[in-house]
């Protein structure tokens, strides 16, 4: 896989820098700190002219710099379903998002609250791709990321951990600003067309709206997936 923008290869050199195989450097490139990091990690650096270096990756803000890393390692689930008990971890499920720049987003999101894992399909649904990794910012270090096969069997197998269900629901939900959530949790997020697919929604203990006084429209998923995020941490903070 290629990781590109300093930002992203920033993080994984200061958290995972044995993932990293090489770094590639426009011919112009001269960020001393990644540099110095770099080096001292010991990780091969390989200076290209600039139509060379264009050839590597296809994409906006590459900001000169790309690296070559090994290929995402996902969380076997009932390994993350350990992890999330050990470290009482909130599961966000995501149903059929295809838009790599959405996943790329949640997953930075995830990170910046903390005490977040993401549950991700194996068909029908963006996996995570050099485009989400940049999106993400470097978020992938800090978020485990589980991809089943099945997202309704992994769904149950949560709950039978002792994990509520909750759905992200455009209409005839609760608002989500009068709703006690219940601990631990997994949230199921569905694509912005879609919504949530009838199997997983069987599987619902309680189905929650976003309240929106403005226009009748829908947010888009991974701005949805902060506020969840964003109340998820408020009410566990109040029980702890």
């Amino acid at each position: 896989m290629l990781l590109y923008g300093k930002n992203s290869i920033l993080q994984r050199l200061k958290t995972n820098p044995q993932s990293i195989i090489k770094i590639f450097l426009d011919d112009v490139f001269d960020d001393s700190y990644i540099l110095d990091i770099a080096s001292k990690k010991r990780i091969p650096i390989i200076r290209l002219r600039r139509n060379e270096f264009l050839r590597l990756k296809r994409a906006d803000c590459l900001q000169g710099i790309i690296a070559e890393v090994n290929k995402f390692s996902y969380v076997p689930f009932r390994e993350l379903l350990d992890k999330g008990k050990e470290e009482n971890l909130s599961f966000v499920f995501l149903d059929s998002i295809s838009d790599p720049q959405n996943l790329g987003a949640i997953i930075r999101t995830c990170a910046c609250f903390g005490g977040f894992a993401v549950v991700l399909p194996k068909h029908y649904a963006c996996e995570v791709t050099d485009t989400v990794l940049h999106v993400a910012s470097g978020g992938e270090n800090f978020v485990p990321v589980s991809m089943v096969t099945n997202l309704s069997t992994a769904l149950i197998e949560a709950k039978d951990r002792g994990y509520w269900a909750a759905g992200a629901v455009v209409e005839e939900g609760q608002d989500l600003n009068k709703t006690e959530l219940p601990f631990p949790l997994c949230i199921v997020l569905g694509s912005e067309g879609k919504g949530i697919r009838q199997g997983l929604q069987n599987q619902l203990d309680l189905r929650i709206s976003l309240p929106m006084i403005g226009a009748s429209l829908s947010f888009n998923v991974s701005i949805a997936c902060a506020i969840f995020c964003y109340e998820i941490i408020k009410q566990k903070s109040e029980k702890s």
